[in-house]
C-alpha cells in the first residue's frame, strides 16, 4: 500500500502570472519541470 504524504511534504512552485504558491499535483508527475502556472486561467492570461 501506498504511503500517503502530507501537503507540506510536497514540492511546490511560484506562479509566473499571480505569483500565488502552488503544491504538486499527480497529473503534473510527469511534466513539473515544465509547469509555470497554478491553473488553467492563469496560463491563458500569461504577461
Amino acid at each position: 500500500m501506498a504511503r500517503m504524504r502530507k501537503k507540506s511534504d510536497l514540492p511546490s512552485k511560484t506562479c509566473a502570472t499571480c505569483g500565488k504558491p502552488f503544491t504538486w499535483r499527480k497529473k503534473w508527475a510527469d511534466v513539473w519541470d515544465q509547469v509555470k502556472y497554478c491553473s488553467e486561467r492563469c496560463r491563458r492570461s500569461k504577461p
